[in-house]
C-alpha cells in the first residue's frame, strides 16, 4: 500500500473536552467618589482648592496680583477651616497649625487697594458718602459719583416743584428760580435726616422757608428741610441717616402742605436729584 501525506489539520483522536462555561462576575466593584472628582476636577482647579484650605491662597493671589497674572485677588471667607484630630474632634485648622495667621506679602511696586467705598454694604448706607467726603471737597464731586449717596427725607418722594427755574407760585411771575426741590407730603408727615451729620439751624428761617433744619454732612455739604410744622432736634445735635428730624408742614412762604428739601454744596445751592 502507497502511504500518502494528508494534508491540513490533524483530527483529534479522541472525544472533544466540554468547554468550561464562563464564570459571571456578580460583585461590583465599589466606586471611588473621591476619585471620580478628582478626575473631573482640572489640575489648576485641583491646585486652587489646596491653596485654600491650607491657608496659602492669601500669598499666591497676591503674588499673582503683583506680577500682573491675576486680576482679581479673592481672599478667604470668614468662616474658618475645619480639620478632624486623631481624637476625632472637629477644629479649627488655625488651631491646628499654631494659632497665627499666615503673613502676607507683596512687592513693594504692587498696587493694592481696599478703599473704604469697595467694602461699603447694605448695613453702611453711608460708607460710599463717608468714603467721598472725606477724599475730596464737596464741591469737586461729579453727579456720577454723588447720585445715590443721600437717603430719601420721606418715606415717599413724589415730586410737586423741581429744582430751577419755574413760574412763582405766590407772584405768579416767571423767571423765579426755586432753590430746592418740593415734595408732596400731607402736614404732619415724618421728615428724616437724608444722612448722618450734624444739626446747625433749628428754627424760624426770615426769607420764606418758615420752620427750618439744617444738617451739615461735612466738607461744605450740607442739606436742609423747610416749611416745617415743627422740629424734634436741637443744634448742636448728631443725627444718622433716616432719623426723624422734623414734622413737614406749610409755613413760611408756603401755598400748601410740602416739604422743600435743599443741597447745599459750600454754601451754593444744587439740584437735590444729583444726590438722592
Amino acid at each position: 500500500m502507497t502511504s500518502q501525506n494528508v494534508r491540513g489539520r490533524r483530527r483529534a483522536s479522541g472525544p472533544a473536552t466540554e468547554l468550561r462555561p464562563a464564570r459571571v462576575v456578580s460583585e461590583i466593584r465599589p466606586r471611588d467618589t473621591e476619585r471620580q472628582v478628582r478626575r473631573r476636577k482640572s489640575p489648576l482647579r485641583q491646585v486652587a482648592d489646596f491653596a485654600a484650605a491650607s491657608g496659602v491662597g492669601q500669598k499666591a493671589g497676591v503674588a499673582l496680583a503683583a506680577t500682573g497674572l491675576a486680576l482679581t485677588v479673592g481672599l478667604p471667607a470668614t468662616s474658618p477651616v475645619l480639620a478632624t484630630s486623631e481624637s476625632g474632634q472637629t477644629e479649627s485648622a488655625l488651631a491646628v497649625a499654631g494659632g497665627s495667621q499666615p503673613e502676607v506679602s507683596a512687592a513693594a511696586s504692587a498696587k493694592i487697594d481696599f478703599s473704604r467705598a469697595a467694602v461699603a454694604t447694605a448695613a453702611d448706607p453711608d460708607g460710599k458718602l463717608k468714603q467721598l467726603l472725606s477724599a475730596q471737597s464737596a464741591g469737586s464731586i461729579q453727579r456720577a459719583s454723588s447720585a445715590g449717596t443721600m437717603a430719601s427725607p420721606l418715606d415717599t418722594l413724589t415730586t410737586a416743584s423741581p429744582f430751577g427755574y419755574r413760574v412763582s407760585p405766590l407772584t405768579g411771575g416767571a423767571g423765579d428760580f426755586h432753590r430746592g426741590q418740593d415734595f408732596v407730603a400731607q402736614c404732619g408727615t415724618a421728615v428724616h435726616a437724608a444722612a448722618s451729620g450734624k444739626v446747625t439751624f433749628a428754627g424760624w428761617h426770615e426769607y420764606g422757608g418758615g420752620n427750618r433744619v439744617v444738617v451739615d454732612h461735612g466738607n461744605g455739604l450740607e442739606t436742609t428741610y423747610n416749611h416745617l410744622s415743627s422740629f424734634t432736634v436741637k443744634v448742636g445735635q448728631t443725627v444718622s441717616r433716616g432719623d426723624t428730624v422734623a414734622l413737614s408742614g406749610t409755613t413760611g412762604a408756603s401755598t400748601g402742605c410740602h416739604l422743600h428739601f435743599e443741597v447745599q454744596v459750600n454754601g451754593e445751592v444744587v439740584d437735590p436729584m444729583g444726590w438722592l
